[in-house]
């Protein structure tokens, strides 16, 4: 996009804050924030109760972003829900709709889908998420995995809308405003 996604406003907050607060209205605790070149800058908008690590090459696969994530997360965690910054208007009602599918089949790993339209986040249980380090991307492990996958279906369209360009944020700022 060519600006910081993750500090753009969207109503009163950068979207990095709209995704946490979903997260953690959702009762997750336990969050890790993967920072690459601006961590100064989006350190200063994040709670101090989040943990941050650095993935010194951001141009990398989000796999390697995950793994450095991974480096922080409590070792006795047996699922790791991956969200992304620019999908800032999951509802706080779906990650807790991912978290109770996770609760009934620990061993799956979960993607949310709107409308048939697979979204974000993805919650992978701990079997699944080993092969980050031997997998070279996330669609890879997905794919090595279909008897493993289950798709949630919500009524949630914020899985599935993302701010890659400017017309995508200017979308996401007017269905704010509204």
């Amino acid at each position: 996009m060519g600006r910081l996604k993750q500090l753009l406003p969207l109503g009163a907050k950068p979207a990095i804050a709209l995704c946490l607060d979903a997260i953690t209205e959702a009762g997750i605790s336990d969050i890790v924030v993967v920072l690459g070149p601006e961590a100064g800058r989006i350190k200063d908008v994040l709670s101090p109760s989040v943990k941050t690590v650095l993935n010194k090459v951001p141009q990398s696969e989000m796999a390697e972003s995950v793994r450095i994530g991974l480096s922080a997360v409590d070792e006795n965690a047996d699922a790791v829900l991956v969200c992304l910054a620019d999908h800032p208007l999951i509802l706080p009602a779906t990650l807790k709709a991912m978290i109770t599918a996770h609760c009934q089949e620990p061993a799956k790993l979960i993607i949310p889908r709107f409308e048939g339209k697979k979204g974000h986040p993805c919650l992978f249980p701990g079997h699944i998420l080993r092969d980050i380090y031997s997998q070279a991307n996330l669609r890879q492990i997905i794919a090595s995995h279909p008897e493993d996958l289950f798709f949630l279906d919500v009524a949630d369209d914020g899985v599935v809308l993302d701010m890659d360009t400017e017309a995508d944020y200017e979308m996401l700022v007017r269905r704010l405003g509204r």
